[in-house]
């Protein structure tokens, strides 16, 4: 990845996967893979989110092409949150990692229990 004057910062790679798995864009995304959702309606979904948290994270999906926002002219207005073509396209590789993370839950949850319980000791 450092080949000449390239920085691991600008890595093509770390960019692109730094949108991705965020905190919570991976869920936000898995939920949008459903259907399009009002705010509201992802509010709902994922309650442990704070409302500035959800909203930054949406607009940091929607910056990189992942997720699109439509306005509807209703009173209050009604913001809808859908994918985008590039946002469905990671779908299959997303759904891959989901599997295989659940598959290997309990390995890394006993790997993490021996490597704390050594750090204690």
């Amino acid at each position: 990845m450092m080949q000449g004057d390239h920085k691991l910062e600008n890595c093509p790679v770390r960019q692109v996967m730094q949108g991705i798995f965020g905190k919570w864009s991976t869920l936000l995304v898995l939920a949008l893979a459903e259907r399009s959702y009002r705010f509201g309606e992802l509010r709902r979904l994922v309650p442990d989110i704070s409302q500035r948290m959800l909203t930054q994270t949406l607009r940091d999906l929607e910056r990189d092409g992942y997720v699109y926002r439509t306005v509807h002219p209703t009173k209050p207005p009604s913001v809808e949150y859908g994918l985008t073509e590039l946002g469905l396209s990671m779908l299959g590789p997303l759904n891959d990692l989901v599997i295989w993370s659940n598959d290997n839950f309990a390995a890394v949850a006993a790997a993490r229990k021996n490597y704390d319980a050594a750090a204690k000791a």
